[in-house]
C-alpha cells in the first residue's frame, strides 16, 4: 500500500513539473496580440495612453518570467497584458467620444461671441470717444478668427484635441478684446 502512495505521488509530482515546465505560448500569443491591437488604435493611444503603458508592462513582465521559466507568473501577467490591452481600447473610444462632445460644445459656443466681439469692437472703431490701439485689437481679432477657423477643421477633420486647444485660444483672444473694448469704454465715460 506505501509502495502505491508513492507511486502515485511521484505520479502526481512529475504530472505538475511537467505542466509548469512549457511555456504558455497559447496566453503569450494572446497577450501579444491584445497590445498589438491596442497600439495600433489611434483612440486608444491618444486617450488611453497610461492604461497602453501598463499593457506593455504587463507584456514585459510576461516575456521576462517566461525567460526565467517562471510559467505559472507568464501566464498571469500575459493575461494581465490582454486586461490593460482591451481596456485601454475601451477607454480610449470613452476618451474620444468625450473629447468630441467637449470639442463640438466649445467650438459651437463661439460663433455668437466672435460676432458680438467683431460687433463691438466695430461699434467702438466708429466713435470718436474711445481712444484704443485698434490696430492692434484688429490683429487680435483676425488672430481669433484664424484660430477659430482652425478649431472647426480640427473638429470636422476628428483632431479633438487640437480643436479644443484652438477653441480655448480662440476664447482667451476674444476676453482679451473685449477687456479692452470695456476699459476704452469706461475711461471714454470717465472724461465726460
Amino acid at each position: 500500500m506505501r509502495k502505491i502512495g508513492f507511486i502515485f505521488l511521484t505520479i502526481l509530482v512529475i504530472g505538475l513539473l511537467g505542466a509548469c515546465s512549457t511555456p504558455p505560448k497559447e496566453e503569450m500569443e494572446k497577450a501579444h496580440d491584445a497590445v498589438t491591437r491596442a497600439e495600433n488604435d489611434a483612440d486608444a493611444v491618444t486617450y488611453a495612453s497610461n492604461i497602453l503603458v501598463r499593457a506593455r508592462d504587463a507584456l514585459t513582465r510576461m516575456q521576462n518570467e517566461a525567460d526565467a521559466k517562471r510559467y505559472d507568473m507568464a501566464k498571469t501577467y500575459a493575461a494581465e497584458a490582454v486586461t490593460q490591452a482591451e481596456r485601454a481600447i475601451a477607454e480610449g473610444k470613452s476618451g474620444a467620444v468625450r473629447a468630441k462632445d467637449e470639442a463640438e460644445n466649445l467650438v459651437n459656443s463661439l460663433a455668437g461671441p466672435m460676432a458680438e466681439t467683431a460687433s463691438s469692437l466695430d461699434a467702438a472703431w466708429r466713435s470718436e470717444k474711445i481712444n484704443l490701439d485698434f490696430a492692434a485689437l484688429n490683429m487680435d481679432m483676425e488672430a481669433a478668427r484664424r484660430t477659430y477657423n482652425d478649431a472647426r477643421t480640427n473638429l470636422q477633420s476628428n483632431r479633438y484635441r487640437d480643436a479644443i486647444s484652438h477653441g480655448q485660444t480662440t476664447r482667451s483672444l476674444l476676453a482679451g478684446i473685449n477687456a479692452a473694448l470695456t476699459e476704452g469704454a469706461q475711461a471714454a465715460s470717465r472724461k465726460q
